[in-house]
């Protein structure tokens, strides 16, 4: 089914404010979420909105909840979510950390005590747009194996990386499993097996069943060992720039799970070079990999803006599992008219 994107964010905004939550605030973040669906990301847009309302009605959210910063060091701070909005906090913080990275020319922000950011990759594009490259990422309750093991003991901590270019931003969001939950959710509700194997079954075989991988919780971590590796650094550098939890601290209950710790990174690479510089090493990584590309599904270019500015599609499919997992973490969109000296 599909509905105006509008209505969408609409019947989402009514229910924020209907939970108490202050109608800008709430009118964010509805479009947040929205957004995520009319990008085809249904598992952290309004697949993910139902269990956002229940935190906030189990007080695991707080909707009158405002990141604060405790403490800073040139261009780099710690803020206390507060058990805010976790998409609302992310958004904050980077836009602070953008400041930072105009002021320094690097801003970093550590975010502890907050909640999940739902879709990570809105705030890459954020500093994309911004005109400055961006680096992000989170932490979360244990739900992937560490090498080695058979219990859950790491977080998929997704991590975000964007670089902005005139001819269309390049941003990869992806998790530390090969799959992410909402990756499994979607090939489930579509009846459809993983593209590659992408964990491990009641047997302890590797399977492409995505209903089994979520009964055992034994997610195959991107890159093996190399993947866990990863997942346990993210996990301790946010922990440690944000003062907030690790994932050995979080419940495995996933509508209990609050109290993230999160990284915000804006490099201002304009600054260091002449004008055009990066745009132009930018372009030629990007022509060059669709030179030797075959199969254009390796690069998606699914998002479209106008004026730097998000075009908004008329129909946003709902009731639907979204974008199969088999897609390319990494997308470049094409605007019109983005100019990195107007940021």
């Amino acid at each position: 089914m599909k509905v105006p994107y509008e209505d969408l964010h609409a019947v989402m905004r009514d229910v924020l404010l209907r939970e108490g939550m202050e109608h800008e605030r709430a009118e964010q973040c509805a479009r947040l979420f929205a957004d995520s669906s009319r990008d085809g990301v249904a598992s952290h847009g309004v697949n993910r909105f139902p269990r956002f309302v229940v935190m906030v009605r189990n007080g695991r959210v707080d909707v009158h909840a405002r990141p604060v910063r405790v403490s800073a060091r040139g261009g780099m701070e710690r803020w206390d979510g507060r058990r805010g909005p976790g998409n609302l906090n992310a958004w904050a913080c980077m836009a602070r950390t953008i400041e930072l990275a105009r002021e320094h020319g690097i801003g970093a922000v550590g975010l502890g005590n907050s909640n999940h950011w739902m879709r990570g990759g809105n705030y890459g594009w954020q500093a994309a747009d911004a005109g400055v490259i961006g680096i992000c990422w989170s932490n979360t309750l244990p739900n992937v194996p560490a090498w080695g093991t058979t219990i859950p003991l790491i977080g998929n901590n997704p991590l975000i990386i964007a670089v902005p270019r005139a001819g269309g931003h390049v941003v990869l969001d992806m998790a530390m499993s090969q799959f992410s939950y909402g990756a499994l959710g979607t090939h489930r509700m579509r009846g459809q097996e993983l593209p590659v194997v992408g964990g491990y079954d009641e047997r302890g075989e590797l399977t492409r069943d995505p209903a089994a991988i979520e009964r055992t919780q034994r997610l195959l971590p991107i890159g093996f060992w190399k993947g866990s590796g990863l997942a346990i650094m993210l996990d301790m550098v946010g922990a440690v720039l944000s003062g907030g939890k690790a994932t050995h601290d979080f419940t495995t209950v996933p509508e209990e799970e609050s109290g993230q710790s999160q990284v915000f990174i804006a490099l201002d690479a304009a600054s260091l070079g002449t004008s055009g510089e990066g745009q132009s090493i930018a372009d030629r990584i990007v022509e060059a990999l669709h030179a030797g590309i075959d199969a254009p599904a390796r690069i998606e270019q699914q998002r479209t803006r106008a004026g730097g500015a998000r075009v908004e599609r008329e129909d946003v499919s709902v009731g639907q599992p979204g974008r199969g997992a088999h897609a390319s973490p990494v997308q470049v969109a094409r605007p019109r008219g983005f100019s990195p000296a107007a940021r």
